[in-house]
């Protein structure tokens, strides 16, 4: 093998790899590429159900490339792969718990809040409870996770092309952030959700075209013997990395926290609005289950791939020169394309992952602006009586604000694994938002005070706990290093705040008037189950 690959481990830690014009030549073909079918999808979007949803003419197919494309995202690349190659069993784990995920999402509440629902996921909670109070918070929730999963994506896209052009400094590394975050900004402003769609196609694409190959490479250069590879990841990392509690297996805090990370990976997808909007992008429910099939196949074969990913890059790059690199773990796929095949695999590979960062903050942001323009403003402030042209104004001035938040806190956040900065985005949706969801769609009894308790106690909790956690404070990987104030033992919340809110759900519910909407809540059941009227605007 050592004679087929090109020698990586004569590269001292933190040396710079790959060529940097060649690096940015690739990225400036992709910006192009991408921005030309932006434009184009921009001379048809006029209205906002095509700012929104893309006038919903997507074919199953499509829709489930876009959707891989949305779900797939840097921490699925990046991180996932450096996780497995510096903790080996532990860093797998997250695979699995993204995969599962995903197929819990599906099974519970994919298809019955695309029948339900028109834009947003707040018209699914809101539907039949009290529209106003509602729609605030279930908007408030999707808000905060986007900006924690943008927050991700910025810190990824900082590391990757730190890495790829030779940037070391942190000023350097916060322009690129603030460059990625800018660029997502014009992505969505001028394409909207059609344009967005066309970007996370041709990533979805991409990334599992480009990681198939990859994988190929490292099964070629062990000759297909996937246990010598396993064992050449050992040798080479001086790490154990086949037996489990590397990362979470030391102490019992860490096993709680490693079952804590799991629930919230489980349960959180379900409450992903960015992942449930793009169900409206299909005008039928036969296209969604369309689409699901052909998302699965993607979903899946991607998370295997990450497996061969992770312990190829700590067989043929090593632990010490990964963690050295300037996007640390992160850096853990593009070394080892580096390794497979030079410069110029490199470079694609590269460009590959700002595709996914792309892709993945453009269908954050434009998840916001639509909640934000559709439910707080024109459902909230307005009454449901703004004009299309206010709603699409409103949901563009959305998108820069949300861009200009996303890229201050993404700069605070350079360095860390951006796996578990997702894992963060994953506790709050489900703690804020899987509760209400299950809820509305399975429970009768469920009414209005339930929904707020349930959400507002969800979201406030996990916010409370992440901040006063390790993660944000006391340790050496923690987001503030100089001072401690981590109350809260576990770095992820999902343990305590996922069952509270479910609980908050039913003490409020018993709590709160019996059925304040009748009519409204049989309409929900024929709705969810048909999809008759989903073209409705829901109003009481």
């Amino acid at each position: 093998m050592d004679d087929w690959l090109i020698n990586i481990n004569e590269l001292t830690p933190g040396e710079q790899v790959g060529s940097t014009l060649l690096n940015m030549v690739v990225f400036g073909v992709f910006i192009v590429i991408t921005m030309t079918l932006v434009l184009r999808a921009s001379k048809s979007t006029k209205s906002t159900k095509d700012f929104y949803t893309g006038g919903s003419t997507f074919t199953g197919p499509q829709n489930g490339f876009a959707i891989a494309g949305d779900y797939l995202s840097a921490a699925s690349f990046l991180g996932i792969a450096g996780a497995i190659a510096i903790n080996g069993y532990d860093g797998f784990l997250y695979s699995i718990g993204f995969l599962v995920a995903w197929l819990v999402a599906l099974l519970l509440v994919a298809e019955l809040m695309r029948n339900t629902g028109r834009f947003t996921m707040a018209d699914v909670l809101s539907f039949r409870l009290n529209q106003r109070p509602v729609r605030m918070a279930a908007a408030l929730a999707t808000l905060a996770v986007c900006l924690f999963y943008l927050i991700a994506q910025m810190a990824g896209a900082g590391g990757l092309v730190a890495l790829l052009l030779n940037i070391n400094d942190s000023t350097g590394q916060a322009i690129v952030v603030a460059a990625v975050g800018l660029l997502m900004i014009v992505y969505v402003l001028v394409g909207g959700m059609k344009g967005t769609t066309y970007v996370q196609m041709v990533k979805a694409v991409l990334l599992v075209g480009g990681v198939l190959i990859m994988c190929l490479f490292v099964l070629v250069a062990v000759r297909g013997n996937f246990s010598e590879l396993l064992g050449q990841a050992v040798t080479n990392s001086g790490r154990d990395l086949l037996q489990p509690g590397l990362q979470y297996g030391a102490t019992e805090t860490s096993k709680l926290d490693f079952i804590s990370l799991s629930i919230a990976l489980v349960f959180g997808t379900a409450g992903l609005p960015h992942v449930l909007m793009r169900f409206y992008t299909v005008p039928t429910a036969k296209e969604a289950r369309r689409s699901v099939t052909w998302a699965i196949a993607l979903i899946g074969s991607f998370y295997l791939f990450t497996l061969v990913l992770g312990f190829g890059a700590a067989a043929m790059v090593g632990s010490d020169v990964i963690e050295a690199a300037p996007g640390g773990v992160n850096s853990a796929a593009p070394l080892l394309a580096f390794a497979l095949g030079g410069e110029i695999f490199l470079g694609i590979i590269s460009a590959v992952a700002f595709a996914t960062i792309l892709a993945v903050v453009a269908g954050l942001a434009i998840t916001a602006s639509a909640s934000f323009a559709h439910d707080i403003y024109n459902g909230v402030i307005k009454h449901g009586k703004a004009t299309e042209q206010a709603q699409l104004r409103v949901s563009r001035i959305t998108v820069v604000v949300i861009g200009l938040a996303s890229i201050v806190m993404g700069i605070g956040a350079m360095g860390q694994n951006i796996a578990f900065l997702v894992a963060l985005a994953f506790a709050i949706a489900a703690s804020a938002n899987l509760p209400t969801i299950l809820y509305s769609l399975f429970w009768k009894r469920f009414n209005t005070t339930g929904a707020l308790m349930s959400m507002y106690g969800g979201l406030i909790s996990t916010l409370v706990l992440i901040a006063l956690s390790p993660a944000v404070s006391g340790g050496e990987k923690s987001m503030i290093t100089s001072v401690d104030f981590s109350l809260f033992p576990l770095s992820n919340p999902g343990i305590v705040s996922i069952p509270l809110a479910f609980l908050l759900g039913i003490i409020g519910t018993f709590m709160g008037k019996k059925d304040e909407f009748p009519q409204k809540r049989v309409e929900m059941e024929v709705r969810s189950l048909t999809g008759v009227g989903v073209e409705k605007t829901i109003n009481h």
